[in-house]
């Protein structure tokens, strides 16, 4: 599947919750909140496991990481904006920062 089709598929599940008058609101908290899941699950992995990932973990990382990529997906229709356009101008970004070898480090604008 590709992000266009995801992206429209995504967005036939929504219900266009409202905060207010915004749509954008409830998928960019559910980003947020979802994101958060993810890093409590991988806390809980090193606190149980030792950080050994095994099938179990996988499996439920694969689900949660889906319902970030939902979030994702559907903040940016409701701002009207592609998920392929993110992809794409991230990993120009990204492949930029490391030609110019300044994948490292932090800020924007390097």
């Amino acid at each position: 599947m590709n992000f266009k089709e995801y992206q429209i598929r995504a967005h036939n599940t929504s219900l266009n919750t409202k905060v207010g008058d915004s749509t954008v609101v409830y998928p960019i908290l559910g980003l947020t909140n979802e994101s958060g899941e993810v890093a409590g699950k991988l806390k809980k992995l090193f606190r149980d496991k030792n950080g050994v990932v095994d099938q179990e973990f996988k499996d439920m990382m694969t689900c949660e990481l889906g319902d970030v990529l939902w979030y994702l997906a559907e903040s940016c229709t409701q701002m009207g904006i592609e998920l392929s356009d993110i992809a794409e101008s991230n990993i120009l970004k990204l492949e930029s920062r490391k030609a110019r070898d300044v994948i490292k480090g932090s800020g924007d604008n390097r």
